[in-house]
């Protein structure tokens, strides 16, 4: 008897009638006999609903009791699947995200899995039951409740299927599989039978949010057998894994975007060793990530660069900018909000000369400036204004080959946790 790990996400569940859908699959595979543990996220927008309701009482709540509230919202997805799975005659037990013996870093907010004693899942399945398991929470060694950020259900999906060792993870979404870019702008994206780990996380990392980069990662450290599949259909999904066929002709396997950047320019920077080391020292002490940096000549032994952060770290950043401006003096710093970075991604790009040539000039054809670019073996990525960046993508997804007689299936707006 294999072991699957299945998981739902909030728009899979999100009313009655698509909770009893996911019932019905999840009994079918039971059927099958196979043992079963289901991971599940909130209902629809709750999360959303919850930080909404939490902020209307007070402007910055704490941390700490936003995890508590949050986690809610799992619970209730957990106990009403079960009681689901019940009524349709299954035996299935729910499960916390501690019940289930997830434990976490004492973050909150964006706690990382720190290990797992899933003695409780094991019972579970020992006693023939379906184990149901709240995703995107956990708790520290002191017991105090986190959450695992955004797009954490799947990291818990994964990360479970790691611990049971499980013979599949499949992540049922609104989408059939992995398409070469979001399916809601080009109609006709070409969905993928396989894409390799490393493809997959970039993708991810860059903006495509069909798997959180997370729960890549965790796949590809321990080997897991990763299936991207739709809740709303049986269709074929995609699998992620370590090495994946590349179609002929076919050198960018995917276009991925991301619409919350932002830009961050220091000039006038006394060009001597150790700046750059105290700036982003200062940044990475106060949590923020910085993505593409580009540092521009030197002119009087002053120099300029920029960096890229997310938008919802741009006013913290600029705070960071100015408490370093005693120790690193600098002439200006400026921010801009609203960009957005557009990236081509694929395994095959290293050996195939002119693929970043083909981008720029796909994207200047459209009378768009390009205001940064990073590169890496596997990927591009061109940060550019928001005014036509879907134009951008779907241009790239022509030049690059990638267009196909089909029209994508999309099963309802996407909820990522």
């Amino acid at each position: 008897m294999s072991l699957i790990v299945m998981k739902f996400g909030g728009s899979s569940v999100g009313t009655p009638e698509r909770m009893r859908r996911v019932a019905e699959r999840i009994l079918a595979r039971r059927a099958e006999g196979h043992d079963i543990v289901v991971v599940v996220s909130a209902m629809g927008d709750t999360t959303d609903d919850l930080i909404d309701l939490a902020k209307q009482l007070n402007p910055n709540p704490p941390a700490r009791e936003m995890d508590m509230l949050l986690t809610t919202g799992e619970q209730v997805s957990i106990a009403l699947l079960a009681m689901t799975i019940q009524a349709m005659g299954g035996d299935a037990v729910s499960l916390t995200g501690w019940q289930a013996g997830i434990s976490t870093e004492p973050v909150h907010g964006r706690a990382r899995i720190a290990d797992i004693a899933p003695s409780r899942i094991h019972e579970g399945l020992k006693a023939g039951r379906i184990v149901i398991v709240a995703g995107f929470q956990g708790v520290t060694a002191d017991g105090e409740i986190t959450t695992l950020g955004r797009g954490g259900s799947d990291t818990t999906a994964v990360a479970l299927a790691a611990a049971l060792k499980a013979d599949l993870c499949e992540i049922y979404t609104d989408v059939d599989g992995v398409y070469s870019t979001d399916p809601r702008i080009v109609r006709n994206a070409r969905k993928l039978d396989a894409i390799t780990y490393d493809e997959m996380l970039e993708l991810a990392h860059l903006g495509a949010a069909v798997l959180h980069p997370r729960a890549v990662e965790y796949a590809k450290q321990y080997n897991v057998t990763l299936v991207v599949r739709s809740s709303f259909t049986d269709r074929e999904g995609t699998q992620v894994k370590e090495e994946a066929a590349m179609e002929k002709g076919i050198v960018v396997r995917g276009i991925a975007y991301d619409k919350n950047v932002a830009r961050i320019s220091i000039m006038g920077v006394e060009d001597v060793p150790g700046v750059l080391a105290k700036v982003f020292g200062a940044l990475a002490e106060a949590g923020i990530n910085v993505d593409i940096i580009v540092q521009s000549g030197v002119q009087d032994g002053k120099a300029d660069f920029s960096f890229t952060v997310s938008g919802e770290d741009v006013d913290a950043a600029m705070h960071v900018i100015e408490q370093v401006r005693s120790i690193v003096p600098y002439r200006e710093a400026t921010s801009e909000s609203g960009l957005v970075k557009v990236s081509i991604v694929g395994a095959g790009m290293v050996s195939n000369p002119g693929v970043a040539a083909q981008m720029f000039q796909t994207i200047s054809s459209l009378g768009v400036n390009i205001k940064m670019v990073s590169t890496s073996e596997i990927k591009v990525s061109c940060v550019i204004g928001p005014e036509k960046f879907e134009d951008v993508v779907r241009a790239l997804h022509t030049a690059y080959g990638l267009d196909t007689n089909e029209e994508a299936f999309v099963g309802g707006p996407q909820v990522r946790r």
